[in-house]
């Protein structure tokens, strides 16, 4: 037998994680979807034979940072939608090179905007549907953000304290920082709201036009999100 080439092994091991996210959206439960209001995909039924999401456990997410890595477990059984686009993210290195644009002390640290104008184009209106929220909005736990019922795409945010009152505006959390959560304290918030806001309240238009280039000139102390792996 031939030696495997690098590339087939990637293919090989993308293909397996892409089956693992099938699988565990498939054994997810369906649910109405709850209409969300905000403040800054298809199920398919449980197929017979296939183990449910919780047996599978979660999956984990490493984010290498300029802080440092932290570990995100992610829940498709919480979120089911947002679980499977946050993955797909991943997996494709969408968030690679980015910035935390938005950290804002005792509220959430955001990011999602590509550092490539070009691939922010490509994914910004790619919206996905609302999930219902499950677990809360508590400290360490994550979420998409969003303007409108509808239109989650690619930014997520991290509580940095616990936000219960986002529970009631739609925000779904889909997983949870499992350890690291030390670098999500320490990345830099000094520009606050003013590094790109949220997707509500800011003017986010030239990051989207520009990305990286625009922040790293004008907001260079903000931390890079290195890459982003499934482990």
């Amino acid at each position: 037998m031939e030696p495997t080439t690098e590339a087939a092994i990637k293919a090989t091991r993308r293909g397996s994680r892409l089956l693992l996210v099938a699988l565990l959206l498939s054994a997810c439960e369906r649910v109405e979807r709850v209409p969300s209001v905000g403040v800054a995909g298809e199920e398919n039924p449980a197929a017979g034979g296939v183990r449910t999401a919780t047996e599978l456990g979660p999956v984990e997410v490493a984010v290498e940072t300029s802080q440092g890595e932290f570990v995100i477990a992610v829940h498709p059984e919480w979120a089911p939608l947002g679980a499977q686009r946050f993955l797909a993210l991943v997996e494709s290195g969408y968030y690679d090179d980015a910035r935390f644009h938005r950290v804002v002390p005792n509220f959430i640290v955001q990011w999602g905007l590509a550092g490539d104008p070009a691939l922010s184009a490509e994914w910004m209106n790619a919206f996905i549907s609302d999930d219902p929220v499950v677990p809360s909005n508590t400290r360490g736990r994550i979420a998409f953000a969003f303007t409108e019922p509808g239109t989650r795409a690619t930014q997520v945010y991290i509580n940095l304290v616990d936000n219960v009152r986002l529970d009631s505006t739609g925000f779904a959390p889909f997983g949870e920082v499992v350890s690291g959560m030390e670098v999500v304290d320490a990345l830099y918030s000094g520009y606050g709201e003013d590094s790109g806001g949220g997707v509500r309240r800011g003017d986010q238009s030239r990051i989207v036009a520009e990305g990286n280039l625009y922040l790293d000139h004008e907001y260079p102390l903000l931390d890079r999100l290195i890459r982003a792996r499934w482990r």
